[in-house]
């Protein structure tokens, strides 16, 4: 279990414009992202000695941002060859080589051109061969396809229905409307929403992430170093990263799940609050990974906000409201704001804590959950202001 409990925060946050088209190379979003991190920490990028990130084939090595930033003595470079699961992941790696003295101050980044580059899941291979023997064939190949199955499995096992999927896009869209930043900014309305253009059963257009270009970074750094630094730091009380015993084929792990109405968060619900020693009900604001709307249902009840079954009705009956228990999303998510692979969470969420959010600041926003992964492995991180 993470056991670094208010060791580390995060000092600085950068990011990009969120767009369709950034007209310029990843390189030039990852380089820009992390410089402003470190301005917004006031930290000169020569005192940067580590940088990590993840991607899926679709973004630039660290190294090459580390060279393009002139950083003077990276001792800690790394990267992951990973999804949206690693959003928070990433971040947990950077406190644990802080505290094993391998660096200092850290930037974790993501960067891509996500709608006018490379289209996340457009290299995937047709051909048949282990598991995809049993999917290809039969034109299984698009993360649409995949997460429709695990939604409709939910859907069969508890009832849930698609106008409760309706209130977490809706829901959102709000959110994103208070949000300058937001690629999509037009209200929806539930007739909207149910007479959208169907992809695959049950989800619309509005049950999908978009598809977005831009880039978002974090400076990590001690405590002790944090509290000299420019912004008021947010401390990372807790995380976990994992998922069941069935993992590593991505799209097609649903296969040999056990049950795909429940997806990789009862597995690390335990350590996750252990770590921050805290609940679910301790969580003023929660950033969660909507890559897809029944993403978040399953997180709610993974995670322990409700029991396995109650996600549907919890969102429609308010729960995920701005002003309801648990707000959620706050910046329009995934779905609203732009899919930078989950990392763009994790700027809410310390935007949130630090009070610096605006119109759509949460009151008294001490403690914020942030989430990554939507199938069978993700992370998930407690901050703190």
């Amino acid at each position: 279990m993470w056991n670094l409990r208010d060791q580390c925060a995060i000092a600085g946050i950068g990011y990009t414009a969120f767009t369709k088209n950034s007209g310029v190379t990843v390189l030039e979003l990852a380089t820009e992202a992390c410089m402003k991190a470190c301005q917004d920490a006031g930290v000169n990028p020569d005192e940067v000695d580590g940088i990590i990130s993840f991607n899926f084939g679709d973004s630039v090595p660290s190294m090459s941002v580390a060279t393009a930033m002139g950083l003077k003595d990276p001792q800690w470079v790394v990267e992951y060859s990973s999804g949206g699961n690693a959003a928070n992941l990433i971040t947990l790696a950077a406190t644990s080589a802080i505290k094993s003295g391998l660096a200092k101050n850290i930037l974790c980044f993501r960067a891509m051109n996500g709608r006018s580059g490379f289209r996340l899941g457009g290299g995937r291979q047709m051909a048949a061969y282990g598991v995809t023997q049993f999917t290809a064939p039969y034109g299984w190949i698009t993360y649409p396809q995949a997460m429709a199955m695990w939604c409709q499995r939910h859907m069969n096992k508890y009832g849930t229905t698609k106008e409760q999927l309706a209130h977490v896009a809706v829901q959102f869209r709000q959110n994103a409307m208070q949000n300058e930043r937001a690629m999509q900014r037009k209200p929806l309305t539930f007739e909207e929403y149910h007479s959208a253009r169907k992809i695959v059963d049950p989800f619309g257009l509005y049950d999908i992430c978009l598809e977005s270009d831009g880039a978002c970074a974090t400076l990590i750094t001690s405590a002790e170093r944090a509290r000299d630094m420019k912004k008021k730091p947010v401390y990372i009380m807790g995380g976990a990263y994992g998922g069941g015993p069935a993992q590593g084929e991505d799209l097609f792990d649903i296969i040999r799940w056990p049950d795909p109405a429940e997806n990789f968060a009862p597995y690390i619900a335990d350590a996750l609050w252990k770590s921050a020693g805290i609940g679910p009900m301790d969580i003023d604001v929660a950033e969660i990974y909507d890559c897809f709307t029944y993403s978040v249902i399953m997180a709610l009840e993974g995670l322990g906000f409700c029991k396995p079954g109650e996600g549907g009705p919890f969102v429609a009956a308010g729960g995920i409201r701005r002003d309801g228990p648990l707000p959620t999303n706050t910046h329009g998510g995934l779905l609203s704001e732009a899919y930078i692979h989950g990392f763009n969470h994790v700027i809410e969420a310390v935007e949130q804590l630090r009070g610096e959010a605006g119109v759509r600041q949460v009151p008294n926003a001490e403690i914020a959950l942030t989430t990554a992964g939507a199938m069978t492995c993700g992370s998930a991180m407690i901050l703190r202001r």
